[in-house]
């Protein structure tokens, strides 16, 4: 490093860079560069995921350059490149080499470019055919470079910056299947000949021609293997390839010697095992590229062109060439190239892609719309807002990639154990071969016994043949390879399904921590509510309609209510002034022109229209303007009740009406927080409004615990006591200032339709907004961890299974080098099947019922009934299943420390039963016609009321026939029961 360079990187940041790793064979080779870089200097942290052969390292800048990182990766055995980054004007360029042949010619490119003046790195991937050159843009420019290359014979080509890698794994899928045609070609005849001359006739110079044929495998398609062993025992860190190498080449060399002397030879082993070697591993590159198919996909998924307006004409681009501002015009069926905002024209946009929400949304003028996200009915004009590595699709790939490339928790002791692994192998087999040659008679009768089952076991073999045969066996069989690709092929899979479905997980930690959270904390606004006011109801006084006079908006009173509260508002800039004008605006009504308008401070508007005087606002403003309001008062109070902001319109010097203002709730709040608390995760709602209006919020969905007039400031201590009182805590939030909380969280959970500060700070970003999202966000945890963990298991049942077999000498080499593949097989596979594991809230996958939790759940309830019906509902749980629909319902605090009991309405669900178990259950289903019922939060108060009567199996209330249809136990209660609670939830019953 340069003087300069060292004096720059003084006063640089910690910085975290990726590099692609070459060469890494198991599990071992990972943990072995691991340890190198974590005993370096400067270095944070290292970590090796071994799927994708990514290396993420968090160093000193001041200390180390990407130079030294890689110098590092060699030491070890392995080759490194940083990687690829696109945008030369940034100083930093990766680009394609022609004409190398050997690491000679890489070596030769990279001397020279760090030769020349202005670049301060070029490292070359001899493997990928790639260069990374980091330069000063001021001192040389990307033409010199290229010629600089040329003048030594070679080639520098620029790169596709969409490139998702596919060329380079496509690469590596066709030499291994070069590999494997050529080497089962070869072991094949070896084995028809080995058949012949066994059981058939002697074949004339035997030797030679398994020699000959078995040559090309053991020396030829697996010389990389013995190359890669050399280099890992050369830096004192042996690995997989170690046990290969020694598994094919010692045996195929010993039998060579039967050119010279009378001894059984092995060089049909040898060939097998190197053959079904090359097998596993052409097997498991096309397994791992399905498993990390996620990033591909994201990629494959922007636009190629695009059509901009230039000096009044339309031409097509290059998506590379766009520049914020430019005016791109998108047709219907055509993609959004990139992120902008809609100037003009409306239409559905199709955006699956980023939030898994099927329904397309509606865009028109001044809508944000993200690039990749598809067009579906009218041309819309989009100005361009971001371009490159800011857009949306950009920075989801960034975070599935730094997902894709960290770890989990777990994966450390793996890790630990698997640095061991490789030498404890070569100890146990030289311990084997030893022992057979010292206590020959003990392991006979073991042969001999395993004979009367096994026919591959031969004791008739000589001690020194047996000894050879059974230590070759422990080397094939053991796998290290399957302890690595635990976590990160699980990994991969479940950050690529989040990323399908709007959730983008940022870190491995996340993933374990999220399933385990005791207590999942709410900001209100924008979280649990949408975030904007809205007019929720509109009630007109009897005694009004002659007083209102219509301006040709309607005759309808309510209608006139509403005129006149928009027009003075329309003159007002409060956030709910704004929410009565965009109801009427909804409604057809044009506000009517203002004089006198005066803002009357703590108390609202007043003004004059058509003539007429008109006040809107509080019980104060008409008071004091003589307008009695206690007739009015028990209304009033109503809607407050219910966290709504009660607006009284009077004209002409009598009360009109009223309307009411509300931050209406999300739609899906009340079931996504039903649902969490039926897994046994308790909810809070952390807010800085009044008691009252939060406690009816919480109500309304089902909340548990309400922390209400909590400063911005104070949110972080709320947090911090629900850590101290239950644990592992979860904090969901969407504005500036949640972003201190999410980072107290043990889990930060950004909205995404919130700020940027706030998803920076988050380990979970929801990209739709919706907390169903939450939901799916806490099953693919717990699915992706159970995979994880069911992948280490079957690695290490295998291991400590095999390796034991093996030592006694019950286990052929040849069958344990095929066993030894399929273990890695099975656990890229296993992890590939969390593709179908439903993850999805049940009551957005359309069904009416489901099963309980799984039993291991803390807090879940089991169901009653018969043993059948439980066994099925934790089957589903094992799987990731969670009820279809839960009603949602009123919750008490435990108290501190304790999992309180669930109520009776989180045992509310219907399970499909036999015919026998239908008999356990009288069931009987009743439709109450219900009267009084509003708006949403009416459904949601009826709906819990009958919910939490014991007895009630299901409640589904509808607004729109205002009814209720309830399944509940006859024996348990009856109509007028159900009756009773309607009306105690302030409803009435008109069966």
């Amino acid at each position: 490093m340069s003087d300069k360079a060292r004096a720059d990187a003084a006063s640089a940041e910690p910085v975290k860079k990726a590099y692609k790793i070459d060469g890494m064979s198991c599990a071992s080779c990972a943990v072995s560069i691991e340890s190198m870089l974590g005993a370096t200097e400067g270095v944070e942290s290292a970590t090796v995921n071994f799927a994708n052969e990514k290396l993420m390292v968090d160093y000193d800048a001041a200390q180390l350059n990407d130079d030294d990182i890689i110098a590092v990766v060699r030491q070890t055995g392995y080759n490194a490149a940083l990687e690829a980054e696109s945008g030369g004007a940034s100083g930093k360029v990766t680009l394609g080499v022609k004409g190398m042949s050997c690491a000679s010619c890489s070596a030769s490119v990279e001397s020279m470019l760090n030769a020349t003046e202005g670049v301060s790195s070029a490292v070359v991937n001899f493997a990928a055919e790639r260069v990374t050159v980091e330069y000063d843009p001021s001192q040389v420019k990307l033409p010199h470079l290229k010629r600089v290359v040329a003048d030594i014979g070679y080639e520098l080509v620029e790169l596709d910056e969409d490139d998702d890698g596919s060329q380079a794994e496509e690469a590596k899928v066709r030499a291994a299947w070069k590999r494997l045609i050529v080497s089962a070609g070869l072991a094949s005849a070896v084995m028809i000949v080995m058949m012949v001359h066994m059981f058939i006739t002697p074949v004339p110079g035997y030797l030679g021609i398994v020699a000959l044929l078995g040559a090309p495998v053991v020396f030829g398609t697996g010389r990389h293997v013995h190359l890669t062993a050399f280099k890992a025992m050369k830096a004192g860190r042996p690995n997989m390839d170690v046990l290969v190498s020694l598994g094919s080449l010692p045996p195929f060399i010993i039998g060579l010697g039967g050119f010279f002397f009378p001894i059984q030879t092995f060089i049909e082993m040898a060939t097998t095992i190197m053959t079904f070697h090359l097998i596993g591993k052409y097997l498991e590159v096309r397994a791992k590229g399905r498993a990390s198919q996620a990033i591909r996909k994201l990629v494959q998924m922007g636009a190629k062109t695009a059509n901009v307006i230039v000096n009044d004409e339309e031409i097509e681009v290059d998506v590379k060439e766009l520049e914020v501002g430019d005016i791109m015009i998108v047709r219907p069926g055509e993609k959004i190239p990139t992120d902008g905002v809609v100037v003009s024209g409306g239409s559905l946009v199709d955006e699956s892609m980023a939030t898994g929400e099927p329904v397309p949304v509606e865009k028109s003028e001044t809508d944000e719309v993200i690039g990749a996200t598809v067009n579906k009915q009218g041309v819309l004009r989009v100005r361009v807002t971001k371009v490159g590595k800011d857009t949306f699709l950009s920075q989801v790939i960034k975070m599935v990639e730094e997902c894709q490339g960290s770890k989990v928790p777990i994966q450390e002791f793996a890790d630990r154990v698997t640095g061991y692994f490789v030498p404890v192998i070569l100890g146990l087999t030289a311990l084997t071969f030893v022992s057979f040659n010292v206590f020959p008679e003990f392991h006979r009768e073991i042969l001999i016994w395993g004979a009367e089952f096994l026919p591959w076991v031969n004791p008739d073999l000589t001690p020194l043949t047996l000894a050879f045969v059974t230590a070759t066996a422990v080397l094939v069989i053991a796998c290290p390879c399957a302890l690595g690709l635990g976590t990160p092929t699980a990994l991969m899979v479940g950050s690529g399904i989040g990323a399908e479905k709007g959730i983008l997980i940022r870190n491995g930690e996340a993933v374990q921590t999220l399933k385990d959270v005791a207590v999942v904390a709410f900001d209100k606004t924008g979280t649990i509510t949408a975030g904007k006011p809205a007019v929720t109801d509109i009630t007109v006084f009897q005694d009004a309609g002659a007083t209102a006079n219509g301006n040709g908006n309607g005759s309808d009173p309510e209608q006139r209510v509403l005129l006149y509260a928009a027009s003075i508002e329309n003159a007002s800039e409060h956030p709910l002034a704004q929410a009565v004008v965009d109801s009427a605006a909804d409604r057809g009504i044009k506000p009517s022109e203002v004089s006198e308008f005066e803002a009357v401070t703590g108390k609202g508007v007043r003004g004059t229209v058509d003539g007429t005087e008109v006040l809107v606002g509080s019980r104060a403003l008409l008071e004091a303007a003589g307008i009695p309001t206690g007739a009015y008062e028990a209304q009033l109070r109503v809607f407050e009740d219910q966290a709504k902001t009660a607006m009284l319109v009077a004209a002409g010097g009598r009360a009109l009406g009223i309307i009411a203002v509300a931050d209406p709730i999300k739609e899906d709040s009340a079931q996504a927080v039903a649902e969490l608390e039926h897994q046994g995760i308790r909810t809070a709602m952390i807010t800085g409004d009044n008691e009252r209006t939060a406690n009816a919020i919480a109500r309304t969905v089902g909340i548990t615990r309400v922390i209400s007039g909590v400063l911005p400031d104070g949110k972080v201590d709320e947090v911090r006591r629900l850590q101290d009182e239950y644990g592992l805590v979860a904090m969901v939030g969407d504005g500036i200032n949640d972003a201190p909380a999410l980072k107290q969280a043990n889990i930060g959970v950004a909205i995404g339709t919130g700020t940027d500060i706030a998803i920076e700070a988050a380990d979970v970003t929801l990209v739709r907004g919706e907390l169903s999202a939450l939901v799916t966000a806490v099953n693919l945890s717990r699915a992706t961890f159970r995979k994880i963990k069911e992948n280490y298991f079957w690695a290490w049942f295998y291991n400590a299974v095999a390796v034991p077999v093996a030592m006694f000498g019950l286990l052929h080499p040849m069958i344990g080098a095929a066993a030894m593949s399929v273990s890695s097989l099975n656990v890229v596979y296993n992890s590939l099947r969390l593709k179908r594991v439903l993850i999805e809230p049940g009551y957005t996958r359309g069904r009416s019922s489901a099963s309980s939790g799984s039993s291991g759940t803390p807090g879940s309830p089991r169901l009653s009934g018969s043993p059948a019906a439980a066994e099925r509902a934790d089957a589903a749980g094992t799987e990731g299943a969670i009820p279809a629909t839960v009603t949602p319902g009123t919750h008490t605090t435990a108290p501190a420390g304790e999992k309180e009991p669930m109520p009776a309405a989180e045992n509310a669900t219907t399970i499909t039963l036999t015919k026998d178990e239908e008999d356990v259950m009288a069931t009987e289903t009743t439709t109450l016609n219900i009267k009084g019922m509003a708006c949403q939060g009416c459904v949601a108060s009826v709906q819990a009321a009958l919910s939490q009567l014991d007895g009630v199996n299901e409640a589904t209330v509808s607004l729109e026939s205002n009814s209720a249809t309830v399944q509940f136990d006859s024996a348990k209660l009856g109509q007028q029961e159900l009756a009773n609670a309607v009306a105690q939830a302030g409803y009435e019953v008109v069966n």
